[in-house]
């Protein structure tokens, strides 16, 4: 029996489960895989934002990350500006190890973190979520639990067992490691050409121990052709080349990018980070919403059981980001992306601004009326 069941040892469940447990409460994680930085599809890029309001990131390991200062964006013909932004940065870090790490320090916050446990149902009885296990270290045992919050990924079991609302519409992305790879070191390097990745982009940057090369496209309703980075390592040699040996490591899979879902709680459950669609629809950013959000739904949960608030599904999930803008800017980037009018518009003080807001939020300098 326990206070609060998180499903998925994500950036957004253990930051849930660490925040809950600090508040007092009894709290179990059930991850399926057998460690939480397996099989990641994310690139572990981290905002100046996200270190500035999660106070936990203070204790990373400087081993984990590196800084890097600015954006190089690069239209097709490959023409580029640089974008900073005074006081702003980036995270590259070592997703793997940080998640890793992210369990070692949410179970000496008195977490029980269950690795390779497959949540499958939940049952709604006597007052508490009845929660079945039958694979994994406590297969064939029951968890009790007065809340359960789904932070188990696009894809989430969590939403479908009750009947939340699901994630339709996604980027697929895939991403390759290499060890030497060559590039201007200090940027994320952005590459815009509709032909390689229509609906976003394809994308560099030197991380901690090795080099990060990727793409993703926008799905459609039909089946996409099969998404290859070779081609985008031809059009980028000239700035990025990954050296002669085969890629360390590959991964590859599904963004969600439509925006925080419609139906996203109901009574003692909530489902947060990309289980929710809190991932920017531009960017394909949500390391910082799930932290972010995942902390204080872990801290609205104790002060619910401790009688302070009611349910925090009737209030909590309102504070979600709605994305206004950049569900806007999704919808115009899917609808009339033009490499043609990308090429004519870059280095223009408007196309330079809206870049900034896009990379650096409220950071960007304004546009001049010159």
């Amino acid at each position: 029996m326990v206070d609060l069941l998180v499903v998925g040892a994500s950036f957004a469940g253990l930051a849930c489960a660490r925040a809950a447990a600090l508040a007092g409460l009894s709290v179990m994680v059930l991850e399926k895989k057998s460690s939480a930085g397996a099989k990641l599809h994310t690139t572990g890029i981290i905002v100046k934002d996200a270190v500035d309001t999660v106070p936990w990131l203070a204790e990373v390991p400087p081993a984990l990350v590196r800084r890097i200062d600015g954006v190089r964006l690069y239209s097709p013909d490959m023409r580029h500006v640089d974008l900073h932004a005074p006081g702003y940065w980036f995270w590259a870090t070592d997703a793997p190890a940080l998640l890793d790490w992210m369990v070692d320090s949410a179970r000496a916050s008195g977490v029980d973190v269950q690795l390779g446990a497959l949540f499958e149902q939940a049952l709604w009885m006597n007052d508490r979520w009845e929660i079945p296990l039958a694979h994994g270290p406590c297969r064939d045992t029951c968890i009790s639990a007065r809340y359960i919050v789904g932070a188990d990924g696009p894809h989430s079991r969590v939403a479908k067992a009750l009947g939340l609302s699901r994630n339709t519409r996604f980027l697929y992305g895939v991403e390759h490691e290499y060890r030497g790879a060559r590039m201007a070191p200090d940027f994320l390097h952005c590459f815009v050409d509709r032909q390689l990745a229509p609906g976003y982009i394809g994308w560099a940057l030197d991380g901690v121990g090795v080099s990060q090369i990727g793409l993703a496209r926008r799905m459609g309703t039909q089946a996409a052709p099969a998404l290859r980075i070779d081609p985008l390592l031809r059009k980028i040699a000239s700035v990025v080349s990954p050296g002669d040996a085969p890629p360390v490591a590959i991964r590859a899979g599904m963004i969600p990018c439509g925006g925080v879902l419609p139906v996203v709680a109901r009574e003692r459950a909530l489902l947060v980070g990309d289980a929710a669609g809190m991932v920017s629809p531009v960017t394909a950013g949500g390391i910082h919403t799930a932290l972010q959000h995942g902390e204080r739904a872990g801290e609205a949960i104790a002060r619910f059981v401790r009688g302070e608030v009611e349910d925090p599904a009737s209030w909590f999930v309102r504070s979600y980001p709605r994305f206004r803008l950049k569900r806007a800017l999704r919808w115009a980037f899917d609808h009339f992306q033009s490499d043609w009018m990308f090429n004519r518009l870059l280095g223009t003080p408007q196309m330079r601004r809206m870049a900034e807001l896009v990379y650096f939020h409220r950071k960007a300098s304004p546009l001049s009326r010159g």
